[in-house]
């Protein structure tokens, strides 16, 4: 008498394995949410460090950069240290 049930029969490694495989393949399939929402949100919550004339530094936001003007665009080295009251 032939035992074909199932009941009986031990699962071994070589079956496990096969099975473990296919679990790496689960990630490529999709079925998480798209970040296309976030990837708009993310400009406004990075932030630039900028230096003070008393020489300490802060974190501004980038799109308070973007809409901010310029004063002057290149100094020289003399005018930026007297811009933060170093001595020559």
């Amino acid at each position: 008498m032939a035992n074909n049930s199932r009941k009986g029969k031990q699962i071994s490694r070589r079956g496990i394995l096969p099975i473990l495989g296919s679990t790496l393949f689960i990630p490529f399939l999709g079925f998480g949410a798209s970040d296309n929402n976030k990837i708009a949100d993310t400009k406004e919550d990075e932030y630039q460090t900028l230096l003070k004339p008393d020489g300490t530094t802060v974190k501004v936001k980038i799109s308070v950069l973007e809409k901010s003007t310029i004063v002057k665009k290149s100094i020289s080295n003399r005018s930026f240290l007297n811009w933060l009251n170093k001595k020559l």
